[in-house]
């Protein structure tokens, strides 16, 4: 009788194809199979033309995640990722909802992780709304000839001349990296956010892993974290960046805390986060001294007093329902910057379900935020920073028309250091040696080379961003910060629209 286990296979629905008439192995070509890290690829071995035993590359039908390593190692570009999805003939029960419902059934009946953004259906509002750009009674202005400025300060400001101005970060351009730990990335990763940062002059974060003692030199460029598990939390820490960001949630899995298995705590890892090598780092989903805004002002000004009020302090959330009032709460607590992280923001490692079903997205919640601040007279009190799910510049813009002062971006850090997004950020092979201090693959990522990709997609996205401007007859972008008049919505309901707070187009 066949194993009853077997009702649970699932072919893996990624493989790679050899065009053998192109692949050199009859040379003793093996880099394909030493490229990946999931054990896709093996070698098998084959008789070769003299009778003399050589080895030719075989796909294992059972682990390749469409990383497209091997085809961008391959000299002969002899490979190519074929998707044959095994596939069900029920058009409610879809393959992808049995084969999650195959997974658990045939495990331990454990939750199902995933790493990077949500892949939901849910609109993404950014691709429904248009600039609206100038023509003869308002014209245009040309980036190249004219000077546009789009550098932004983040922190209190003042409603009067003379009033009183709290610690600023200074942005030459209105983005920023956004946090990604130590542990979660590799620190190759972290010290080319930096050294991009320094150069271009903004700012990155360190994430909730702490703050290596390597990229110090680089702390005038930082944001560090303190997050519930407060890992590497110190005076020293504290004092060591340009700002301090207290993490309370963030878009990947509002309302749940993280972890860092074990097995990733390595003696670099646990001397930066002060935990025992080898331990799980769990963040627990709370902070268990934050149980009100009163106490949330508790921390904000201890960090004040830590700092000797020189730094700004903000708080990031994640983007929830009642997001306005939260962040009316938070800036009436003494923050300096809210962070709001919508539903498609990444993580290397979130419940399944958690990512794709929980959170609102981020078109909604930093427009309610920004509107709930105005209306209340207390806007300039604080900065606005939006993040999760921005993939471009004109992202960049559109948030900051709906009220963002700036933007994180993480995802697109990943991407431009080579990330194919095969979702598999926690298993620590990622192939590109991105997500992963695992000897052998960390080493993959040159971090001049990175720090170079990230300074050009920072500039690049910089020069986009003045056209844009230009085109709308704006040369200072602090015109548009919460400035829905330059935008119109496309394909937008009555309701979508009042909560962003912008005109159909043609209106």
């Amino acid at each position: 009788m066949a194993e009853m286990k077997s009702n649970w296979k699932i072919i893996s629905p990624f493989h790679p194809e050899f065009d053998m008439n192109r692949c050199d192995y009859e040379n003793g070509c093996r880099i394909c199979a030493g490229e990946c890290s999931f054990g896709e690829i093996s070698l098998k071995p084959v008789k070769g033309k003299n009778g003399e035993v050589i080895y030719r590359p075989w796909a294992n039908l059972s682990a390749c995640n469409a990383c497209q390593r091997c085809v961008k190692m391959c000299p002969q570009n002899a490979i190519h990722i074929r998707h044959e999805p095994m596939h069900t003939s029920h058009g409610y029960w879809t393959t992808y909802h049995v084969h999650n419902i195959w997974r658990q059934a045939g495990s331990d009946g454990g939750v199902l992780l995933v790493g990077t953004g949500a892949t939901g259906p849910q609109r993404r509002y950014f691709d429904h709304m248009m600039f609206d750009a100038c023509q003869v009674t308002n014209p245009s202005i040309d980036p190249l000839r004219e000077p546009m400025e789009i550098r932004r300060y983040l922190g209190m400001k003042s409603d009067h001349y003379g009033g009183e101005v709290g610690p600023q970060l200074k942005l030459e351009v209105p983005i920023m990296f956004g946090a990604m730990s130590f542990g979660a990335v590799n620190l190759r990763v972290q010290e080319a956010e930096a050294i991009a940062t320094k150069a271009v002059g903004t700012y990155w974060n360190t994430g909730e892993g702490g703050f290596h003692k390597n990229l110090r030199q680089y702390g005038s460029n930082t944001i560090v974290q303190v997050a519930s598990g407060r890992f590497g939390v110190s005076e020293d820490y504290l004092k060591s960046a340009a700002a301090v960001e207290i993490k309370i949630g963030q878009g990947a899995k509002p309302g749940i805390g993280g972890h860092l298995p074990g097995e990733k705590v390595s003696e670099a890892i646990s001397k930066t986060r002060m935990i025992p090598e080898g331990t799980d780092a769990l963040s627990p989903a709370p902070h268990h001294d934050i149980y009100s805004i009163e106490d949330l002002r508790q921390l904000i000004y201890a960090i004040k007093e830590a700092t000797e009020y020189e730094v700004p302090v903000s708080v990031k959330i994640s983007a929830v329902n009642n997001v306005a009032p939260i962040a009316s709460g938070i800036a009436r607590a003494g923050a300096d910057i809210i962070a709001i992280d919508g539903f498609r923001g990444g993580s290397g490692a979130t419940p399944l379900q958690i990512r794709q079903n929980t959170g609102i997205p981020i078109e909604l919640a930093i427009s309610a935020a920004d509107r709930r601040l105005t209306e209340e007279g207390i806007r300039n009190t604080v900065s606005l920073v939006a993040s999760g799910g921005v993939q471009s510049s004109s992202d960049v813009l559109k948030a900051i028309c709906l009220g963002a002062d700036a933007v994180y971006m993480a995802t697109p850090v990943l991407i431009a250091l080579g990330c194919g997004m095969c979702q598999r950020c926690f298993t620590g092979k990622c192939p590109y040696g991105i997500t992963t201090n695992k000897p052998g693959l960390a080493e993959r990522l040159d971090v001049k080379e990175a720090s170079q990709a990230l300074k050009n997609l920072l500039h690049a996205w910089g020069e986009e961003i003045k056209e844009l401007m230009g085109s709308m007859g704006i040369s200072a972008i602090e015109a548009l910060r919460g400035n829905r008049d330059r935008l119109r919505g496309v394909g937008l309901n009555s309701e979508e629209l009042r909560i962003l707070g912008i005109k159909h187009a043609g209106d």
